[in-house]
């Protein structure tokens, strides 16, 4: 699983809206509104890195609202939350 930190920056007035519409779109499992120099927090997670391009330029930054985009992607992961849903997508094939 590949997951990447996307930081936001988005219309001031739509927040709310743009981040449930985010939190809407494939790929995308978490949405936060933010405090500093970010307004919207995305967590995107994938299978393979092509599914990035498709989640992030080709989804999130085509929302009406989104002004631009910051990318972050995970190394390595030390979340429970994130070990747990390894273990479970594995135990699928």
């Amino acid at each position: 699983m590949i997951t990447a930190i996307v930081l936001i920056n988005a219309d001031t007035h739509r927040i709310p809206e743009v981040a449930e519409t985010l939190a809407g779109l494939d790929g995308v499992s978490e949405v936060f509104s933010v405090t500093g120099q970010f307004d919207i927090l995305a967590i995107v997670r994938v299978r393979r890195h092509e599914e990035l391009a498709q989640v992030i330029p080709g989804r999130i930054n085509k929302v009406d609202g989104v002004r631009s985009t910051e990318t972050h992607i995970a190394f390595q992961t030390y979340s429970k939350h994130d070990l747990e849903a390894a273990f479970a997508l594995g135990a699928e094939h």
